[in-house]
């Protein structure tokens, strides 16, 4: 079988596998089989690009950052709902939709209609209700059944196309599964599924980031990032719930039935979607989807009413800013009063301190409340919260309880203020506080954290990190794994017990579902990860406000830990890449503007003094020694020698576009081969690309690359320019 027809066979197979996954709930291959298959296809892209399909299972993720956002108008406006907040509005409402479509003195409270209602306008419209997903809304565009782009509401007139992130939604097909119009264009909500949003709060947590308050703001950050792997990562869900653009007239006479079309073609749609022609049933429906709601996996904030016959709508028209045949029931966010009885200082994964409420056990939005999150101690004492209140608490986004305010009228005699912690509840050391006015004003207080890096409330989660694919890839030692070994009496309470690990061999083998292949899987992995190097090393660690592209930039700069350690603080601030002179800087970064200098070193002035206090710490230092002992490469793989020609090379600094099939190289070899040298290697061809190298078969990139007069090689030129500097590969 040839590479291209292997290519297509997988392609239809992993299609087949993610509609029978995703959509019929009726899995055809084990996940282990599927992520096997997804392996191959993509080193067969690779190998082969010009076979390569823009919507192939691969890119679901995750493929290369795009350069920056097109707006892109929209082919039928894309207008926002008007919102009704009580039954008496919805009345209103349907009164006036009775009146314009000619039926003034209908009685809408009582009598019903067929399930489609008629296909006439002048007859009494059916109502169709289902839950109002608390996403981001989008217009997704199919032409022969190919997703063509996705597209933000934006202004309504036009969007942002974000269809790099919208091809990684695993449960959209980006074919169509059957006949359908030659455009078919489906309004709908992408969003976060609710044990996703809590997993992303968590790895934030790690990072040192805030955690997002509800799933839509996190779902709304993450289509707009221009790597679409964060979006990968995310694992984001969509269902339709509107129409665009329909090339065939005839397509569907009603919203059910174009809702029944477009599932039967692999389209996510609400599966509690329900029919009603009077006001009383309308409200029944409403409060049908209130009761299941909090059941559901996405967030909810009401309930969507449209007429069910698209003549009618058509005949009812639009505002200028809304249709009238459409509204949304937006749910009250319930608030309920209880009784403050404790507060707990939870030290999180990263040392951050967070106050939690314990609370009298409360119902709300249907589940039963018993703590909820104080955010920080500056908004304890905004709210003056005494142990003993009697305190509101509401749901953020229907998700997250929090204390919204204080009964002060109710407040006990003999009530005491919540006072924040002066020192680590769990290790007793020292606390840092900010911002820095804090002190001036508590109120300002934004974070109060633990310092210590082997504080025990923070080790757990940081081995979990530290072990991760992205960080130190140490295969099978996952969280699961980790507790399993930490509920014995093999001791795993720091990074350098992981290397020790293999010493208590046999041990491991008496702990449950430890068989001998798997902890000889696990041992060879602690080995390899020694050989990972400082980037790796520092980006595992759980460094306040060092991640991968943080830890990355260090080693460009730094050749060891010890050229790191030995570094000022005001080396590792921006515009203070001082052994370079600045000729140097300007060949090196390709400006002296101070931005590039921050992105240089991945480190600002604030966030540099606080990676050097934690570097030279007694605690980091002990763990770097131990480290060493133990064998773990302390060199830098990333490092760029100023006095070097790869500071010099004519990649430094440079935009660079791959395209084509390269005999000595794959292309993500070739990528970080020219990364090592100073080069950005991005994706797409723009005004912006500095040099396009072409191989074999190179198409649509090396057609727009003429176009804009961009410089171009061939692979011997390109070989022959990394001999000249020293860096031929074979």
């Amino acid at each position: 079988m040839t590479p291209k027809d292997r290519i297509l066979q997988l392609v239809q197979l992993l299609e087949r596998a993610n509609r029978a996954y995703y959509h019929d709930a009726d899995p055809i291959m084990s996940d282990r089989e599927f992520d096997t298959l997804l392996k191959e296809l993509e080193s067969l892209e690779t190998e082969h690009p010009e076979f390569a399909d823009p919507n192939s299972p691969t890119v679901r993720v995750g493929g290369q950052p795009i350069e920056g956002f097109q707006t892109l108008p929209h082919a039928i406006p894309m207008l926002s709902i008007d919102n009704t907040y009580n039954e008496q509005e919805i009345q209103a409402w349907i009164t006036r939709t009775n009146k314009s479509l000619g039926n003034p003195e209908s009685d809408t409270s009582n009598e019903t209609s067929g399930l489609f209602g008629s296909s006439t306008t002048d007859a009494e419209p059916m109502f169709i209700i289902e839950p109002k997903i608390d996403g981001v809304a989008l217009s997704i565009r199919y032409e022969k059944g190919i997703f063509i782009r996705a597209l933000t509401r934006g202004d309504g007139s036009k969007g942002d196309d974000v269809s790099h992130a919208i091809r990684t939604i695993k449960s959209l097909p980006l074919k169509l599964e059957g006949p359908a119009p030659d455009i078919l264009e489906i309004r709908g909500e992408v969003f976060i599924p609710l044990p996703e949003f809590e997993r992303i709060n968590n790895e934030r947590e790690i990072n040192g980031d805030e955690p997002f308050m509800n799933p839509r703001n996190a779902c709304a950050g993450t289509i707009k990032q221009l790597d679409p792997k964060a979006a990968a990562d995310r694992n984001l869900g969509f269902t339709a719930h509107g129409i665009g653009e329909i090339s065939d007239p005839h397509f569907a006479p009603t919203f059910i039935e174009f809702c029944q079309k477009i599932a039967s073609l692999g389209i996510p749609t609400t599966q509690h979607r329900t029919a009603a022609s009077t006001t009383n049933e309308i409200i029944e429906r409403i409060h049908e989807i209130d009761q299941l709601r909090h059941d559901l996996p996405y967030a909810t904030d009401g309930v969507v009413i449209r007429v069910n016959n698209l003549a009618q709508q058509s005949l009812l028209g639009t505002t200028s800013k809304s249709p009238r045949w459409i509204i949304a029931y937006k749910f009250p966010a319930e608030r309920k009063t209880t009784r403050l009885l404790s507060v707990d200082h939870q030290v999180g994964k990263t040392g951050k301190i967070t106050p939690r409420a314990n609370l009298e056990p409360v119902l709300l939005a249907g589940t039963t409340v018993s703590h909820a999150t104080l955010h920080n101690y500056g908004m304890v004492r905004q709210r003056d919260l005494h142990i003993g209140d009697l305190v509101q608490v509401e749901k953020a986004g229907e998700i997250i309880p929090q204390v919204i305010g204080v009964v002060e009228s109710e407040r006990p005699k003999d009530a005491l203020p919540v006072r924040p912690p002066d020192r680590c509840p769990v290790c007793d050391s020292p606390l840092e506080i900010d911002p820095i006015e804090s002190h001036e004003n508590p109120t300002l207080e934004t974070t109060r954290r633990c310092v210590n890096p082997e504080c025990p409330a923070q080790i757990r989660e940081k081995l979990v990190w530290f072990v991760g694919r992205r960080q130190m890839d140490i295969d099978t030692l996952g969280e699961s794994t980790i507790d399993l070994i930490r509920t014995s009496d093999i001791p795993l309470n720091h990074f350098a017990d992981i290397y020790h690990l293999h010493e208590y061999r046999d041990q491991l083998l008496q702990l449950e579902r430890m068989g001998e292949k798997k902890v000889e899987n696990m041992l060879e992995s602690i080995e390899a990860s020694k050989s990972q190097g400082l980037s790796k090393l520092l980006a595992g660690m759980g460094i306040r406000h060092v991640g991968t592209s943080t830890a990355k930039s260090l080693a460009k700069v730094f050749k060891d830990y010890d050229d790191l350690m030995n570094a000022k603080l005001e080396q590792l601030m921006p515009m203070a890449i001082n052994r370079m002179t600045n000729k140097d800087r300007h060949r090196v970064l390709g400006t002296n503007d101070k931005l590039e200098y921050e992105y240089e070193t991945g480190l600002g002035a604030d966030t540099a003094e606080v990676f050097y206090n934690y570097l030279h710490s007694p605690a980091a230092i002990d763990t770097f020694n131990q480290f060493n002992s133990l064998g773990l490469n302390l060199n830098s793989n990333e490092y760029i020698d100023p006095d070097s020609s790869q500071s010099q090379s004519p990649f430094t600094a440079k935009t660079i576009v791959l395209t084509g099939t390269l005999e000595h190289f794959t292309r993500p070899q070739l990528a970080e081969i020219l990364e090592s040298m100073g080069a950005k290697v991005s994706g797409s061809v723009s005004a912006k690309t500095d040099l396009l190298i072409a191989g074999a078969s190179a198409g649509s990139k090396l057609e727009k690359a003429q176009s804009l007069n961009i410089d171009i090689w061939d692979e011997q030129t390109l070989l022959m320019t990394l001999k000249d500097i020293g860096r031929y590969p074979l």
